[in-house]
């Protein structure tokens, strides 16, 4: 065996060996996080915390997190993959598109607690005059944009070309191949961007500083300062008291659970897809 031979198979078993310990590493990690997560969750975990309010309970926070979160997947959606689809099947090579294009590759990575202040500036301060729901919900659905525009722009792009030109031959007008033919196509690859939007969302508190501000009570107003469970995590946590920072350890029990649950049924919905298909 030649002693390049050997130079090579010996960087590969060092590149290979890296990437097994990086991956151990992390596996690792998520793995003592998810042990400390339902250790601590499940403890202390009943029906109270889904039927009474804060401080005894989440049901109001639960409520109200759904709600902002419904709210802002909503208006993420439609600008999301109108603008998406706007940028991969007519728009995206001019200039404005570009501009758009980059634009929004600054708003997928600017941090949450500037588009809460900016949300503050704008509606909280300026519109509607007091910390509410609506807020919360606009907050939420700046950061999700980003996202599903990012992912609608490359299921689109990966769809075969053969789409658009069998539609285009049978003199459809290009709106409706897109809506007909190519969403149709890439349904599942959109449904797994607003997944990820909705991933992205769930757990954020900074914004919800600004906007939503809290409640203690059940209040489904989305026009009022509304509770949700980031902000109820974030502030029980830094409290001094065992039976609120135990309720914090549920609460993020519970925004995980949710987060899966979600993430199985889009897995299931995308195979379901794929067999009828």
């Amino acid at each position: 065996m030649s002693f390049r031979t050997l130079r090579r198979k010996a960087a590969n078993a060092v590149f290979v060996g890296f990437c097994s310990i990086a991956t151990v590493i992390a596996v690792t990690a998520l793995a003592l996080i998810l042990w400390t997560l339902f250790s601590r969750g499940l403890h202390g975990m009943n029906l109270n915390v889904f039927t009474k309010e804060t401080p005894s309970g989440l049901s109001n926070a639960i409520l109200g997190s759904l709600m902002m979160c419904a709210l802002a997947m909503a208006i993420a959606l439609v600008i999301g993959i109108l603008a998406g689809t706007w940028l991969s099947e007519f728009g995206g090579e001019t200039r404005y598109g570009h501009a758009i294009r980059f634009l929004n590759d600054v708003l997928l990575s600017a941090p949450s607690i500037l588009i809460g202040l900016f949300v503050y500036e704008l509606l909280v301060a300026r519109t509607i005059g007091h910390y509410s729901g609506i807020a919360g919900a606009v907050a939420l659905a700046l950061i999700a944009i980003p996202v599903v525009i990012r992912t609608t722009e490359d299921i689109l792009a990966l769809q075969p070309q053969a789409l658009r030109e069998a539609g285009s031959a049978l003199g459809t007008p290009a709106w409706m191949v897109v809506r007909n033919i190519v969403w149709r196509a890439a349904g599942g690859g959109l449904l797994t961007g607003g997944l990820l939007a909705f991933a992205r969302i769930s757990g954020e508190t900074a914004p919800l500083l600004f906007t939503s501000l809290g409640n203690q009570f059940f209040r489904t107003d989305l026009t009022q300062p509304m509770a949700s469970v980031p902000k109820v995590m974030n502030d029980y946590a830094l409290t001094a008291s065992d039976e609120l920072q135990q309720l914090a350890w549920n609460g993020a029990l519970i925004v995980t659970l949710a987060v899966l649950a979600v993430n199985v049924i889009g897995r299931i919905i995308i195979a379901a897809k794929a067999e009828q298909s």
